[in-house]
C-alpha cells in the first residue's frame, strides 16, 4: 500500500502537469466553469511545482540548496506582496494574501519547471 502511495507521489512530483490537466479534467466534467476549474488546478499543482523545480534546480546546478532558495524566493515573493496589500487597503486580509500567493507562485513556478526541465534534459544529453 505504501509503496503504490508513494509511487504516485513521486509520479506527481516528477510530471507535475499531470495533475493540472487530471484536476482541470475533473473541474470541467463537473460542470464548474473554465476559470474556476484553471484556478482549482493551479491551487493543486502548486506543491508539486514546489518540489519538481526544487530537485530540477538541485540536478542542474548539481546542489542541494534548490528547496531552500526556493522557499527564500517565496518568501520573498509573500513579503512583497502583503506590504503591497497592506499600502494598498491599509491592511492585511491573510486568505487573500494566501489565495493570493499560491497562485503568483504556481505563476512563478510553472516557467521555472519548463526552464530548468529544458536545462536538465540538455545536460543530460551533453553529460551521457
Amino acid at each position: 500500500m505504501f509503496e503504490a502511495v508513494s509511487g504516485v507521489l513521486i509520479t506527481l512530483c516528477v510530471l507535475p502537469f499531470l495533475p493540472f490537466i487530471l484536476v482541470y479534467a475533473a473541474g470541467m466534467l463537473r460542470k464548474e466553469t473554465k476559470q474556476a476549474s484553471f484556478r482549482r488546478a493551479m491551487d493543486f499543482t502548486t506543491p508539486f511545482l514546489i518540489f519538481s523545480v526544487s530537485a530540477l534546480y538541485n540536478y542542474v546546478f548539481s546542489s542541494s540548496f534548490g528547496f531552500y532558495l526556493l522557499i527564500l524566493i517565496l518568501l520573498i515573493l509573500g513579503g512583497l506582496l502583503g506590504s503591497a496589500q497592506n499600502r494598498k487597503r491599509g491592511k492585511i486580509e491573510p486568505e487573500r494574501l494566501a489565495k493570493g500567493f499560491w497562485r503568483l507562485a504556481f505563476l512563478f513556478l510553472a516557467p521555472c519547471y519548463v526552464l530548468l526541465a529544458g536545462a536538465g534534459f540538455i545536460a543530460y544529453i551533453v553529460n551521457s
